[in-house]
C-alpha cells in the first residue's frame, strides 16, 4: 500500500509500505481522508523527534473493511479515528483519563499514524459517523473533539465576556463552540482582515487586531477584562495577551501549543485569582459528542475545509499550510462517500 513516511528528520517520502493487516483484534480501516495537522508539519521538519520510518498522520476518517474482533462495526461503517491509543487498565485511564494514558501514544508520531491507504486500530478508537455528515464536515471531527475536550474544562455563561486570539481553524471552532454554549459577547483577536466577516458569521461579535484588543476588551467589559481568554495561535506573545486581557477571576485556557516561554508573570496570574486550564487531546466522549454537534447540524464545518490534494501530491499540501489564505488542507486517500 502506499504511504507517506518519514525516513529521516526533514525527509517525507511517499512510497510503497507492507499492506497493514487486521491482526491481534483489530479492525482494518481504508483511510478516506486524512487532514493535515501543524504537528505533522513539526514532525516531517525534524522539530518533533521520531523514531524512523514512521508513517506520518493522525487526523482522519475511513471506512472499516474487516470488522474487528468485538465486531461491533459492520463492514462499511464510516468512522472517525481517535489516534491515541489507550490501555484502559492504568491509573490514568481508570481515573477517566484516557487521553493520557501511561502506555498512550500518539498514531503519526509514536506509532504508524494515517496517511496511508489502510490502518489498523482498536474497535475502542473507531467513532461510527451518520451518513449525514458530509466529506468535509468529517474532515474537522479530530480538532473539533479536541476542541470539545478543552471546553469541557472551563464554565461559559451567556453574560460572560470571552476573547479568542487567533483564528486558525481551531480558533473559529472555539467560536463556534462558545455561541453554542450560549456566550452573547465573543471578541475575536486576529491578524487576518480576511477572517473578519467568517468569525462574525461563526459567533464573534467583534472582530479585531491583536493592537486593538485591550480597547475593545476594556470597552466591552468597563475595564474589568474578559471572564474567558481562549489562546489559540501558539505564541509566547498571544500568550501573554491572553494573560492581560483576563480580568480578575477569569478562566484561560491554553489551546495553541507553546514551547517555552521567556517572559512570564505569575504574579499577574496570583494577583488576578485566573483559572489556567492547559488541555491535551481528547477524552472518547468528546469524539462522540463532535460527531453528535455535525451530525445535528449545530456547528458549521465544511467552510474549514479550503483545499484537497491527493496523497501523492503530499508536498504540495504542506506547502499549501504555509499559505495564511488556508484553514484546514485535507489529503484525499480514498473515494469513501461521506466518510
Amino acid at each position: 500500500m502506499r504511504a507517506a513516511v518519514i525516513e529521516g528528520p526533514g525527509c517525507v517520502v511517499v512510497r510503497d509500505v507492507p499492506a497493514v493487516r487486521a491482526a491481534d483484534g483489530r479492525a482494518l480501516v481504508r483511510v478516506s481522508q486524512a487532514g493535515v495537522c501543524g504537528t505533522d508539519l513539526k514532525i516531517a521538519a525534524g522539530d518533533i523527534p521520531v523514531v524512523a520510518p514512521v508513517v506520518l498522520g493522525h487526523e482522519m476518517t475511513g471506512r472499516v473493511e474487516i470488522p474487528g474482533r468485538a465486531g461491533a462495526l459492520a463492514p462499511g461503517t464510516a468512522v472517525l479515528l481517535n489516534p491515541s491509543p489507550f490501555c484502559g487498565r492504568c491509573s490514568r485511564c481508570r481515573r477517566d483519563l484516557p487521553h493520557l494514558c501511561r502506555h498512550g501514544r500518539l498514531l503519526g508520531r509514536d506509532a504508524d499514524g494515517c496517511f496511508a491507504e489502510y490502518i489498523a486500530a482498536d474497535d475502542a478508537l473507531l467513532h461510527p459517523i451518520p451518513d449525514s455528515v458530509t466529506r468535509d464536515e468529517g474532515a474537522l471531527l479530530q480538532v473539533l473533539s479536541t476542541c470539545i475536550h478543552a471546553q469541557s474544562a472551563i464554565r461559559a455563561w451567556p453574560e460572560d465576556v470571552a476573547v479568542v486570539i487567533g483564528l486558525g481553524v481551531a480558533g473559529l471552532l472555539h467560536l463556534q463552540l462558545l455561541r453554542e454554549r450560549g456566550v452573547r459577547s465573543i471578541i475575536a483577536v486576529t491578524r487576518s482582515a480576511a477572517k473578519h466577516e467568517l468569525a462574525r458569521r461563526f459567533g464573534a461579535s467583534a472582530v479585531v487586531a491583536p493592537d486593538e484588543a485591550d480597547e475593545a476588551v476594556a470597552d466591552v467589559t468597563a475595564g474589568r477584562g474578559a471572564d474567558i481568554a481562549l489562546e489559540c495561535a501558539g505564541s509566547a506573545a498571544t500568550l501573554a495577551q491572553a494573560f492581560r486581557l483576563a480580568g480578575a477571576g477569569a478562566q484561560v485556557m491554553l489551546f495553541g501549543i507553546i514551547t517555552g516561554i521567556a517572559d512570564t508573570r505569575p504574579y499577574e496570574w496570583y494577583y488576578k485569582e485566573l483559572t489556567i486550564k492547559s488541555p491535551r487531546a481528547a477524552r472518547p466522549r468528546d469524539y462522540d459528542s463532535a460527531i453528535a454537534l455535525c451530525a445535528q447540524r449545530r456547528l458549521d464545518l465544511a467552510p474549514l475545509v479550503t483545499s484537497r490534494f491527493p496523497l501523492s501530491r503530499l508536498p504540495e499540501a504542506f506547502a499549501a499550510c504555509a499559505d495564511p489564505g488556508q484553514l484546514k488542507v485535507v489529503l484525499d486517500i480514498a473515494d469513501a462517500g461521506a466518510a
